[in-house]
């Protein structure tokens, strides 16, 4: 990336910023979709601690579009595990992908898109985008402000025929902070109470090749997220290529700012065509 000019463009109350020339703005008459033509299918993955309720939003606004949506559940059992379910769902389906991954969510998509020549771009939303080898728990730490460790953490082990495992849940207490701050507490306290937990182990399994590398990536950073600090968001965008969108959200930020979040799904969905 180095060399490549970059611009920050405000739209709103977000900041996209361009690497090299953008070609159309975020929520712009050309953000209509292809026409008469076929449209990509969106796969919508979400995270740890959530379901895929948290993209209800944003699917209503990309199936008002046209765009086929799918928000499959991720299991949240392991990087290789959980890309491998994510990948024979992506191979039952025909046509260009528009491939989006939350959180955790974004490593998932990451090794599942590679390989599959349908995968035609990649969004991550206040998602981990890792390289090679990187771990969430490092990409997470590697800069300062995440208020997410050990004491925000119920560990609760389940049993399982390879011995079993530890699975982490966000304390209520701690929950609202720590994930969706400009949410209502209401809205906060049913998020917790029905949150699905991530095994301890994916914090520390290494992620394989990133479809990154050959796929065009765009990233929206959430700015008050205070469970992936935003420079780390901002680190892996540049480090991906991605066209970026800087957003004022928690780190749910497709549930507090759907219409930011579909209008740059959509975006990517129109540079497939």
């Amino acid at each position: 990336m180095s060399g490549v000019a970059r611009r920050t463009v405000f739209v709103g109350s977000a900041a996209v910023v361009a690497t090299g020339v953008l070609t159309a703005a975020i929520g712009g008459p050309a953000a209509a979709g292809h026409g008469s033509e076929a449209k990509p299918t969106v796969v919508l993955v979400h995270g740890a601690f959530a379901d895929a309720s948290g993209w209800n939003e944003v699917v209503r606004r990309l199936t008002r579009e046209g765009y086929p949506v799918l928000a499959p559940a991720n299991p949240l059992r392991g990087v290789a595990s959980d890309s491998a379910y994510l990948a024979s769902i992506l191979a039952t389906v025909s046509g260009p992908i528009v491939l989006v991954g939350h959180s955790y969510g974004g490593v998932v998509i990451t090794n599942a898109a590679t390989g599959n020549p349908n995968v035609k771009a990649l969004v991550y939303v206040a998602a981990f985008a890792p390289d090679a080898g990187d771990t969430v728990f490092a990409l997470q730490t590697q800069f300062p402000g995440t208020k997410l460790g050990e004491a925000q953490l119920d560990f609760r082990p389940y049993p399982s025929a390879d011995g079993g495992s530890v699975d982490g849940y966000v304390k209520k207490a701690a929950f609202r902070e720590v994930f969706a701050g400009d949410l209502p507490r209401s809205t906060t306290d049913l998020m917790w109470a029905t949150q699905r937990p991530g095994d301890v182990h994916t914090l520390q399994e290494p992620s394989g090749a990133p479809a990154w590398r050959g796929v065009r990536s765009w990233y929206l950073v959430a700015r008050d997220d205070n469970l992936i600090p935003a420079a780390a968001q901002r680190f892996m965008a540049k480090r991906a290529g991605a066209r970026t969108v800087e957003v004022r959200a928690s780190h749910v930020a497709m549930i507090s700012q759907p219409k930011i979040t579909a209008d740059l799904i959509t975006l990517a969905a129109r540079a497939t065509a």
